[in-house]
């Protein structure tokens, strides 16, 4: 009878094993679900602290940094996030750029330039000095889903081309997932006058930080959905990515130089880190530095975009205001591994993703990590040594 027992009992064990083991491993190919996850941590200044102990398996979407399971749980809860950050020389240092996954920069006018950060797989703390929108930064903005959120103050508003204001109204964009400050406005921004520790003029000191953008977009019906149960990445199309080249196959040294309107406070200079095997950002001369982390600004990949670029005659301050031609196709030069890529790149239409090709037109693959696109004039001046 005992051995009856002790048999049963132990049928019993191997069915709820083997059961279990099932549900856990037959839909996953054999890898283990975690079910559960630490908490993210929220500091006292508002930002989030990730378990850095935990393995990075996990990708980020848009520039293949691999991250915890921690981390993409809390990306995959809301939206990639563009926001307009000025490059005045009163500006400087910005707040939040070191965490964007990718970034674009463009002359917004006068020669001076502006950054588009996108952000999604990183918290960025605070992201400052936030700018006037303008219809190029949109273009590239909509290639990140059919509601991209896209932060910032006011725009250029003359009718025209140039019309920022105008389009983001015309795409239905106002009101939803346009995170204008001047329909926002305190607590998601504020305004801080003595950020750098000096006091700064007005256009210079508008602050906000990727988390309150964020919440603010829920409130709205916008999280990695938008209010039709539509997922932001429905039709994104991702770049491909590579680890990085083995030390031995890096060049010693490589340095990258770019004009923007001849203006020497707004020059850009990267140079060839060998040993961590990035780029590091000069802006007039200087190391640009993240106000936030006091460090300078890397970046892993470069790519430098040739296209018609024209002043709009739109009445607007001896006409200033920027028309670029970005959607469409041109010549690219694209830097990684310390080594230069020529080829082109294509926009197909607003909402397309910018490809980047080499010149026998395979898609080109990028090392993991930020991706930085530089924006030039058909007759742009690229200095490579």
């Amino acid at each position: 009878m005992k051995k009856n027992l002790v048999y049963i009992v132990a049928v019993v064990i191997f069915v709820l094993v083997a059961g279990g083991s099932y549900v856990l491993f037959s839909k996953t190919g054999n890898k283990v679900i975690q079910t559960s996850l630490p908490d993210v941590k929220k500091l006292s200044d508002g930002s989030l602290q990730f378990d850095q102990s935990l393995p990075k398996t996990q990708a980020c979407p848009l520039n293949g940094v691999k991250y915890s399971t921690q981390q993409e749980a809390w990306w995959q809860k809301h939206a990639p996030l563009g926001i307009m950050i000025e490059n005045s020389t009163d500006a400087r240092p910005q707040s939040g750029l070191s965490n964007a996954d990718i970034v674009y920069e463009a002359v917004a006018e006068g020669g001076i330039t502006r950054f588009l950060g996108i952000f999604y797989c990183q918290d960025a703390q605070a992201v400052a000095p936030v700018r006037s929108a303008r219809v190029y930064y949109i273009n590239w903005v909509s290639e990140y889903g059919s509601n991209p959120l896209y932060a910032h103050v006011g725009g250029a508003n003359t009718p025209g081309p140039a019309d920022a204001l105008g389009l983001i109204t015309s795409l239905g964009w106002d009101s939803y997932n346009d995170l204008n400050q001047f329909a926002i406005g305190f607590p998601t921004y504020w305004r801080d006058y003595n950020r750098l520790g000096h006091t700064v003029a007005t256009e210079h000191t508008m602050v906000t930080t990727t988390t309150k953008l964020w919440d603010f977009a829920k409130t709205r019906g916008i999280t990695d959905v938008n209010k039709n149960g539509v997922a932001w990445d429905a039709s994104f199309v991702k770049y491909a990515f590579k680890d990085d080249a083995p030390l031995a196959q890096r060049p010693q040294s490589q340095t990258i130089h770019i004009d923007f309107w001849s203006d020497p406070a707004y020059a850009v200079d990267w140079t060839y880190d060998r040993a961590n095997n990035q780029y590091l950002r000069n802006n007039g001369g200087v190391a640009h530095i993240d106000l936030n982390t006091k460090k300078q600004l890397t970046t892993k990949n470069i790519v430098v975009m040739f296209m018609k670029v024209s002043n709009v005659d739109d009445g607007y301050m001896d006409n200033e205001h920027q028309e670029y031609g970005n959607i469409g196709s041109g010549k690219a030069e694209v830097f990684m591994d310390g080594k230069e890529i020529k080829g082109t790149w294509r926009k197909a239409s607003r909402t397309s993703r910018t490809l980047l090709y080499d010149v026998d037109g395979n898609p080109i693959t990028f090392d993991r990590g930020t991706i930085w696109f530089e924006a030039q004039p058909l007759d742009g001046v690229v200095t490579v040594k």
